[in-house]
């Protein structure tokens, strides 16, 4: 079964289908936990069939497995003003945590 779901985290939405990994803001979990997310959206691509909440589809649930809490690569916010000798070179790396969908019910 092919579904798609849409869930929000960390005030961003993302449309995830079953199997699939990606990082989203982080959460305090711990590597290996699960837990479930309400699902906004539900689509049956075979059935063809999409289903929208208000704000969420009742009953729907993405469950979901935590793999890795980490830090993404450094960005580097620099800032110049010219004949002021003005510079300034500031890091950030944001936190994430990894997660795989498992299941999504409708």
């Amino acid at each position: 079964m092919a579904n798609i779901a849409v869930i929000q985290t960390g005030g961003k939405q993302y449309i995830v289908q079953e199997g699939q990994e990606l990082k989203i803001e982080k959460l305090e979990l711990e590597v290996g936990s699960s837990f479930e997310f309400d699902a906004l959206l539900v689509s049956d691509v075979e059935a063809t069939s999409t289903t929208v909440g208000a704000p969420a589809v009742s009953g729907a649930k993405v469950m979901v497995t935590v793999l890795d809490n980490g830090r993404a690569d450094k960005v580097h916010v620099i800032k110049y003003k010219s004949k002021s000798r003005y510079r300034r070179n500031v890091g950030h790396r944001q936190p994430f945590t990894k997660v795989k969908i498992e299941k999504i019910t409708a």
